[in-house]
Protein backbone atom coordinates (compact mmCIF):
# COMPACT_ATOMS: atom_id res chain seq x y z
CA UNK A 1 0.00 0.00 0.00
CA UNK A 2 1.36 3.43 -0.94
CA UNK A 3 1.83 6.13 1.67
CA UNK A 4 -0.99 8.15 0.10
CA UNK A 5 -3.42 5.22 0.28
CA UNK A 6 -2.39 4.44 3.86
CA UNK A 7 -2.97 8.03 4.96
CA UNK A 8 -6.30 8.23 3.14
CA UNK A 9 -7.58 5.58 5.56
CA UNK A 10 -7.75 8.29 8.22
CA UNK A 11 -8.40 11.23 5.91
CA UNK A 12 -11.69 12.03 7.64
CA UNK A 13 -9.94 12.31 11.00
CA UNK A 14 -7.29 14.60 9.54
CA UNK A 15 -9.91 16.80 7.89
CA UNK A 16 -11.86 17.06 11.16
CA UNK A 17 -8.65 18.06 12.92
CA UNK A 18 -7.86 20.66 10.28
CA UNK A 19 -11.35 22.14 10.56
CA UNK A 20 -11.02 22.37 14.33
CA UNK A 21 -7.69 24.20 14.01
CA UNK A 22 -9.25 26.52 11.44
CA UNK A 23 -12.10 27.38 13.79
CA UNK A 24 -9.68 28.26 16.58
CA UNK A 25 -6.86 30.32 15.00
CA UNK A 26 -4.06 31.62 17.20
CA UNK A 27 -1.57 34.35 16.31
CA UNK A 28 2.18 33.93 16.33
CA UNK A 29 3.75 32.93 19.67
CA UNK A 30 0.24 32.48 21.13
CA UNK A 31 -0.45 28.98 19.76
CA UNK A 32 -1.10 27.40 23.15
CA UNK A 33 -4.22 25.43 22.20
CA UNK A 34 -2.80 24.33 18.86
CA UNK A 35 0.48 23.26 20.44
CA UNK A 36 -1.27 21.17 23.09
CA UNK A 37 -3.40 19.42 20.46
CA UNK A 38 -0.25 18.64 18.46
CA UNK A 39 1.65 17.40 21.51
CA UNK A 40 -1.21 15.22 22.74
CA UNK A 41 -1.65 13.55 19.36
CA UNK A 42 2.06 12.88 18.96
CA UNK A 43 2.18 11.30 22.41
CA UNK A 44 -0.82 9.12 21.61
CA UNK A 45 1.16 7.65 18.70
CA UNK A 46 4.17 6.83 20.86
CA UNK A 47 6.30 9.78 19.77
CA UNK A 48 8.49 11.51 22.36
CA UNK A 49 7.28 15.09 22.79
CA UNK A 50 9.05 18.26 23.88
CA UNK A 51 6.76 21.22 24.61
CA UNK A 52 7.61 24.91 24.84
CA UNK A 53 10.52 24.92 22.38
CA UNK A 54 10.81 28.56 21.33
CA UNK A 55 7.91 29.46 23.66
CA UNK A 56 4.99 27.68 21.97
CA UNK A 57 6.80 25.34 19.60
CA UNK A 58 6.50 21.56 19.78
CA UNK A 59 9.11 18.99 18.79
CA UNK A 60 8.37 15.29 18.40
CA UNK A 61 11.12 12.68 18.09
CA UNK A 62 10.62 9.21 16.62
CA UNK A 63 13.43 6.67 16.29
CA UNK A 64 13.31 3.37 14.42
CA UNK A 65 16.13 0.86 14.11
CA UNK A 66 19.76 1.66 14.70
CA UNK A 67 20.38 4.08 11.85
CA UNK A 68 22.19 7.34 12.44
CA UNK A 69 20.44 9.41 9.75
CA UNK A 70 18.39 12.23 11.34
CA UNK A 71 15.69 13.96 9.29
CA UNK A 72 13.78 17.08 10.35
CA UNK A 73 10.27 17.82 9.07
CA UNK A 74 8.76 21.22 9.82
CA UNK A 75 5.30 22.81 9.76
CA UNK A 76 4.10 26.23 10.92
CA UNK A 77 1.12 26.67 13.26
CA UNK A 78 0.17 30.38 13.46
CA UNK A 79 -2.73 32.31 11.97
CA UNK A 80 -3.06 35.89 10.75
CA UNK A 81 -4.76 39.00 12.22
CA UNK A 82 -7.45 38.97 9.55
CA UNK A 83 -11.25 38.79 9.55
CA UNK A 84 -12.39 35.75 7.58
CA UNK A 85 -14.74 36.40 4.66
CA UNK A 86 -15.79 32.89 3.68
CA UNK A 87 -19.02 30.95 4.08
CA UNK A 88 -17.30 27.79 5.32
CA UNK A 89 -19.27 25.91 7.98
CA UNK A 90 -16.06 25.70 10.02
CA UNK A 91 -14.99 29.33 9.58
CA UNK A 92 -13.01 31.10 12.28
CA UNK A 93 -14.82 31.59 15.58
CA UNK A 94 -12.27 34.15 16.77
CA UNK A 95 -12.97 37.74 15.66
CA UNK A 96 -10.09 39.30 13.72
CA UNK A 97 -8.09 36.08 13.44
CA UNK A 98 -7.98 33.63 10.54
CA UNK A 99 -5.90 30.82 9.10
CA UNK A 100 -5.48 32.71 5.84
CA UNK A 101 -2.19 31.08 4.84
CA UNK A 102 -2.99 27.41 5.35
CA UNK A 103 -0.87 26.78 8.41
CA UNK A 104 -3.75 24.73 9.82
CA UNK A 105 -3.32 22.51 6.78
CA UNK A 106 0.46 22.40 7.14
CA UNK A 107 0.15 21.33 10.78
CA UNK A 108 -2.39 18.66 9.84
CA UNK A 109 -0.20 17.27 7.05
CA UNK A 110 2.81 16.91 9.33
CA UNK A 111 0.64 15.21 11.95
CA UNK A 112 -0.59 12.85 9.24
CA UNK A 113 3.00 12.01 8.35
CA UNK A 114 3.87 11.50 12.02
CA UNK A 115 1.01 9.05 12.49
CA UNK A 116 1.97 7.12 9.35
CA UNK A 117 5.64 6.86 10.34
CA UNK A 118 4.77 5.85 13.88
CA UNK A 119 2.51 3.09 12.54
CA UNK A 120 4.76 1.75 9.78
CA UNK A 121 8.29 2.36 11.15
CA UNK A 122 9.55 1.78 7.61
CA UNK A 123 12.75 3.74 8.14
CA UNK A 124 16.04 3.39 9.98
CA UNK A 125 17.06 6.49 11.92
CA UNK A 126 15.46 9.43 13.68
CA UNK A 127 12.70 11.77 12.54
CA UNK A 128 12.26 15.12 14.27
CA UNK A 129 8.82 16.67 13.80
CA UNK A 130 9.16 20.45 14.19
CA UNK A 131 5.92 22.36 14.79
CA UNK A 132 6.98 25.98 14.63
CA UNK A 133 5.18 28.98 16.12
CA UNK A 134 5.19 32.54 14.83
CA UNK A 135 6.11 32.17 11.15
CA UNK A 136 4.20 35.27 10.06
CA UNK A 137 6.92 37.78 10.89
CA UNK A 138 6.92 36.95 14.60
CA UNK A 139 10.38 35.38 14.79
CA UNK A 140 9.24 31.84 15.55
CA UNK A 141 12.07 30.07 13.73
CA UNK A 142 14.69 32.20 15.44
CA UNK A 143 13.02 31.60 18.81
CA UNK A 144 13.31 27.84 18.33
CA UNK A 145 16.93 28.17 17.20
CA UNK A 146 17.76 30.35 20.20
CA UNK A 147 16.18 27.64 22.36
CA UNK A 148 18.78 25.20 21.03
CA UNK A 149 16.62 23.44 18.42
CA UNK A 150 19.41 21.72 16.50
CA UNK A 151 21.68 21.34 19.53
CA UNK A 152 18.95 19.44 21.35
CA UNK A 153 17.56 17.69 18.25
CA UNK A 154 20.39 17.31 15.70
CA UNK A 155 19.31 16.91 12.08
CA UNK A 156 21.30 16.00 8.98
CA UNK A 157 18.67 17.53 6.70
CA UNK A 158 15.40 19.44 7.12
CA UNK A 159 12.36 19.76 4.89
CA UNK A 160 9.36 22.08 4.73
CA UNK A 161 6.45 22.75 2.40
CA UNK A 162 3.78 25.33 1.62
CA UNK A 163 0.48 25.06 -0.17
CA UNK A 164 0.21 26.91 -3.47
CA UNK A 165 -3.17 28.12 -4.78
CA UNK A 166 -3.33 28.00 -8.56
CA UNK A 167 -1.39 24.72 -8.71
CA UNK A 168 -3.62 21.64 -9.08
CA UNK A 169 -3.92 19.30 -6.11
CA UNK A 170 -1.53 16.38 -6.54
CA UNK A 171 1.20 18.46 -8.13
CA UNK A 172 4.43 19.79 -6.63
CA UNK A 173 6.89 22.56 -7.51
CA UNK A 174 10.48 23.00 -6.38
CA UNK A 175 13.76 24.50 -7.54
CA UNK A 176 17.37 24.38 -6.37
CA UNK A 177 19.11 27.48 -5.03
CA UNK A 178 17.20 30.63 -4.10
CA UNK A 179 13.55 29.66 -3.88
CA UNK A 180 11.91 32.33 -1.74
CA UNK A 181 13.01 35.87 -1.02
CA UNK A 182 14.37 37.20 2.21
CA UNK A 183 12.32 39.99 3.74
CA UNK A 184 12.83 43.02 5.93
CA UNK A 185 10.46 45.55 7.48
CA UNK A 186 11.38 49.19 7.87
CA UNK A 187 10.02 52.21 9.71
CA UNK A 188 11.07 55.78 8.96
CA UNK A 189 10.24 58.62 11.33
CA UNK A 190 10.49 62.13 9.91
CA UNK A 191 10.73 65.01 12.38
CA UNK A 192 10.08 68.62 11.43
CA UNK A 193 8.43 71.65 13.00
CA UNK A 194 4.69 71.86 13.43
CA UNK A 195 2.62 74.92 12.57
CA UNK A 196 -0.83 76.12 11.58
CA UNK A 197 -1.89 74.76 8.20
CA UNK A 198 -2.44 78.34 7.01
CA UNK A 199 1.13 79.37 7.97
CA UNK A 200 3.36 76.81 6.23
CA UNK A 201 6.28 79.26 6.23
CA UNK A 202 6.47 78.79 9.99
CA UNK A 203 6.90 75.03 9.66
CA UNK A 204 9.33 72.39 8.57
CA UNK A 205 6.74 70.09 7.01
CA UNK A 206 7.46 66.41 7.81
CA UNK A 207 4.56 65.23 5.64
CA UNK A 208 6.10 66.85 2.57
CA UNK A 209 9.45 65.31 3.41
CA UNK A 210 7.87 61.88 3.94
CA UNK A 211 6.19 62.04 0.54
CA UNK A 212 9.47 62.92 -1.17
CA UNK A 213 11.22 60.11 0.69
CA UNK A 214 8.58 57.60 -0.42
CA UNK A 215 9.15 58.55 -4.03
CA UNK A 216 12.93 58.65 -3.76
CA UNK A 217 13.10 55.19 -2.18
CA UNK A 218 12.08 53.72 -5.54
CA UNK A 219 15.46 54.76 -6.90
CA UNK A 220 17.22 52.16 -4.73
CA UNK A 221 16.16 49.14 -6.78
CA UNK A 222 16.15 51.07 -10.05
CA UNK A 223 19.57 52.67 -9.68
CA UNK A 224 21.52 50.99 -6.86
CA UNK A 225 20.79 47.26 -7.05
CA UNK A 226 22.49 45.27 -9.79
CA UNK A 227 19.89 44.60 -12.53
CA UNK A 228 20.78 40.89 -12.38
CA UNK A 229 19.53 40.80 -8.78
CA UNK A 230 15.81 40.71 -8.04
CA UNK A 231 14.75 43.10 -5.29
CA UNK A 232 11.71 45.01 -4.07
CA UNK A 233 11.31 48.10 -1.89
CA UNK A 234 7.68 48.93 -1.11
CA UNK A 235 6.32 51.70 1.08
CA UNK A 236 3.08 50.32 2.45
CA UNK A 237 2.10 52.84 5.09
CA UNK A 238 2.35 56.64 5.39
CA UNK A 239 0.99 58.44 8.46
CA UNK A 240 1.13 61.98 9.78
CA UNK A 241 -1.11 64.50 11.43
CA UNK A 242 -4.52 64.41 13.07
CA UNK A 243 -6.23 67.60 11.89
CA UNK A 244 -6.99 69.33 8.59
CA UNK A 245 -5.47 72.63 9.63
CA UNK A 246 -2.34 71.51 11.52
CA UNK A 247 1.05 70.74 10.00
CA UNK A 248 2.28 68.01 12.37
CA UNK A 249 5.57 67.72 14.14
CA UNK A 250 6.28 64.25 12.78
CA UNK A 251 5.29 61.87 10.00
CA UNK A 252 6.19 58.25 9.40
CA UNK A 253 6.57 55.68 6.65
CA UNK A 254 6.73 51.91 6.83
CA UNK A 255 7.24 49.16 4.33
CA UNK A 256 9.05 46.03 3.28
CA UNK A 257 12.09 45.01 1.25
CA UNK A 258 12.57 41.65 -0.51
CA UNK A 259 15.79 40.13 -1.87
CA UNK A 260 17.51 36.83 -2.62
CA UNK A 261 20.86 37.53 -0.93
CA UNK A 262 21.74 39.00 2.45
CA UNK A 263 24.28 41.25 0.68
CA UNK A 264 21.44 42.86 -1.29
CA UNK A 265 19.53 43.38 1.96
CA UNK A 266 22.53 45.25 3.38
CA UNK A 267 22.68 47.35 0.21
CA UNK A 268 18.98 48.17 0.46
CA UNK A 269 19.30 49.10 4.13
CA UNK A 270 22.18 51.46 3.38
CA UNK A 271 20.17 52.99 0.53
CA UNK A 272 17.09 53.54 2.69
CA UNK A 273 19.15 55.28 5.35
CA UNK A 274 20.97 57.44 2.81
CA UNK A 275 17.82 58.47 0.95
CA UNK A 276 15.68 59.08 4.03
CA UNK A 277 18.29 61.10 5.87
CA UNK A 278 19.41 62.99 2.77
CA UNK A 279 15.97 63.93 1.47
CA UNK A 280 14.80 64.95 4.93
CA UNK A 281 17.89 67.12 5.45
CA UNK A 282 17.36 68.77 2.08
CA UNK A 283 13.93 69.90 3.25
CA UNK A 284 15.11 70.99 6.68
CA UNK A 285 13.82 67.94 8.53
CA UNK A 286 15.49 64.88 10.07
CA UNK A 287 14.79 61.19 9.58
CA UNK A 288 15.55 58.07 11.59
CA UNK A 289 15.36 54.57 10.13
CA UNK A 290 14.61 51.23 11.80
CA UNK A 291 15.39 48.38 9.39
CA UNK A 292 14.73 44.81 10.60
CA UNK A 293 15.56 41.53 8.89
CA UNK A 294 12.46 39.37 9.34
CA UNK A 295 13.15 36.53 6.88
CA UNK A 296 16.42 35.24 5.47
CA UNK A 297 16.41 34.14 1.81
CA UNK A 298 15.20 30.56 1.41
CA UNK A 299 17.96 28.63 -0.38
CA UNK A 300 17.32 25.01 -1.35
CA UNK A 301 20.24 22.58 -1.17
CA UNK A 302 20.71 21.10 -4.66
CA UNK A 303 21.03 17.46 -3.62
CA UNK A 304 18.12 17.63 -1.16
CA UNK A 305 16.00 19.39 -3.77
CA UNK A 306 16.56 16.44 -6.08
CA UNK A 307 15.72 14.01 -3.28
CA UNK A 308 12.50 15.89 -2.51
CA UNK A 309 11.47 15.95 -6.16
CA UNK A 310 12.30 12.27 -6.58
CA UNK A 311 10.14 11.37 -3.58
CA UNK A 312 7.27 13.41 -5.03
CA UNK A 313 7.66 11.74 -8.41
CA UNK A 314 7.41 8.32 -6.78
CA UNK A 315 4.04 9.35 -5.35
CA UNK A 316 2.41 11.10 -8.32
CA UNK A 317 4.62 10.51 -11.36
CA UNK A 318 7.30 12.67 -12.93
CA UNK A 319 4.81 14.67 -15.01
CA UNK A 320 3.22 16.09 -11.85
CA UNK A 321 6.51 17.42 -10.43
CA UNK A 322 7.93 20.74 -11.62
CA UNK A 323 11.64 20.61 -10.80
CA UNK A 324 12.63 24.10 -11.97
CA UNK A 325 9.97 26.28 -10.35
CA UNK A 326 10.93 29.96 -10.52
CA UNK A 327 11.73 31.61 -7.18
CA UNK A 328 9.07 33.86 -5.67
CA UNK A 329 9.25 37.17 -3.82
CA UNK A 330 7.27 35.85 -0.87
CA UNK A 331 9.25 35.02 2.26
CA UNK A 332 9.45 32.11 4.70
CA UNK A 333 11.23 32.10 8.04
CA UNK A 334 11.99 28.37 7.73
CA UNK A 335 14.95 29.94 5.91
CA UNK A 336 16.66 30.66 9.23
CA UNK A 337 16.60 26.94 10.04
CA UNK A 338 17.96 26.17 6.56
CA UNK A 339 20.90 28.47 7.24
CA UNK A 340 21.86 26.11 10.09
CA UNK A 341 21.05 22.74 8.50
CA UNK A 342 20.90 21.86 4.78
CA UNK A 343 17.33 21.64 3.62
CA UNK A 344 14.74 22.00 0.90
CA UNK A 345 11.31 23.59 0.65
CA UNK A 346 8.59 22.58 -1.81
CA UNK A 347 5.25 23.93 -3.07
CA UNK A 348 2.20 21.71 -2.84
CA UNK A 349 -0.81 22.17 -5.12
CA UNK A 350 -3.88 23.67 -3.41
CA UNK A 351 -6.18 23.96 -6.44
CA UNK A 352 -8.06 27.07 -7.50
CA UNK A 353 -8.85 29.79 -5.00
CA UNK A 354 -7.68 32.99 -3.36
CA UNK A 355 -4.03 33.56 -2.62
CA UNK A 356 -2.69 33.28 0.94
CA UNK A 357 -3.30 36.31 3.18
CA UNK A 358 -6.64 37.01 1.45
CA UNK A 359 -9.76 36.96 3.71
CA UNK A 360 -11.40 34.57 1.26
CA UNK A 361 -8.51 32.09 1.20
CA UNK A 362 -9.32 28.42 1.85
CA UNK A 363 -6.97 25.49 2.33
CA UNK A 364 -7.95 22.49 0.19
CA UNK A 365 -8.51 19.38 2.31
CA UNK A 366 -7.85 17.16 -0.72
CA UNK A 367 -4.20 18.22 -0.51
CA UNK A 368 -3.71 16.70 2.96
CA UNK A 369 -2.72 13.16 1.84
CA UNK A 370 -0.31 14.53 -0.75
CA UNK A 371 1.54 16.63 1.82
CA UNK A 372 1.57 13.99 4.55
CA UNK A 373 2.61 11.21 2.18
CA UNK A 374 5.44 13.27 0.69
CA UNK A 375 6.93 13.90 4.13
CA UNK A 376 6.61 10.21 4.93
CA UNK A 377 8.06 8.95 1.66
CA UNK A 378 10.95 11.39 1.98
CA UNK A 379 11.89 9.89 5.35
CA UNK A 380 11.71 6.37 3.94
CA UNK A 381 14.05 7.37 1.12
CA UNK A 382 16.48 9.44 3.21
CA UNK A 383 16.72 6.90 6.04
CA UNK A 384 16.02 3.57 4.30
CA UNK A 385 15.41 0.55 6.45
CA UNK A 386 18.30 -1.89 6.58
CA UNK A 387 20.92 0.66 5.48
CA UNK A 388 21.64 2.38 8.79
Amino acid sequence: MSAIDHIRRYQEELVALRHDLHQHPELGMEEHRTAEIVATLLESWGITVHRGVGKTGVVGVLTSGNGHRAIGLRADMDALPLTELTDLPFKSTVPGKMHACGHDGHTTMLLGAARYLAETRNFDGTVTFIFQPGEEGCGGALAMLEDGLFDRFPCDAIFGMHNRPGMPVGRYGIGAGSFAAGGAFFDITVSGKGAHGARPEMSVDPVLAACHIATALQSIVARNVNPREAAVVSVTKVTGGDAYNVIPQTASLAGTARFFAREVSEQIEAGIRRVAEGVAAGLGATATVDYRLIFAPTVNDAALTTAYADAAAELVGEAAVERDTAPGMGSEDFSFMMEKVPGAYIHLGNGDGFSPHHPGYAFNDDAIPFGAALYARLVEREAPKGKG
